[in-house]
């Protein structure tokens, strides 16, 4: 894996490990590196990370227009998620199927307010590679 491209996006957080469990249960997502207020946590498929930074407050979360978008091996997966969110009260919307090019998606509220979608059959990698 080369570092070309988009590489990472940057999200500020209220709580480092608070937030990287939330990505870990429901975007696979790992901590790969860790120093003094900054977490990178990463899915070990291609070169780009989350990066956490830690802050006193957000002013500004990622609410559903902008969002963070994680491909699911299945829809069953995508219910699975969905049903863990519900129980955690971090359910937005969904699951919602929208038919091709959008898929089966559901929205999540991480803990400090930004919006995670997981999806299936959004085939990200097709239109990529038609590009």
């Amino acid at each position: 894996m080369r570092d070309v491209g988009l590489t990472h996006i940057a999200l500020p957080v209220t709580d480092l490990d608070e937030s990287a469990d939330f990505f870990e249960r429901y975007a696979r997502m790992h901590v790969i590196h860790r120093r003094d207020g900054v977490m990178w946590l990463s899915d070990k498929t291609r070169p780009f990370a989350i990066v956490l930074i830690e802050t006193p407050t957000v002013a500004e979360p990622l609410v559903p227009i902008a969002h963070l978008g994680v491909a699911c091996e299945s829809r069953e997966e995508v219910d699975r998620l969905c049903a863990s969110a519900r129980a955690e009260h971090v359910l937005i919307a969904g699951p919602e199927d929208s038919g091709p090019p959008v898929g089966y998606w559901a929205l999540l509220r991480d803990p400090d307010g930004h919006t995670l979608e997981v999806s299936h059959g959004q085939h990200v990698s097709d239109a990529v590679a038609r590009g």
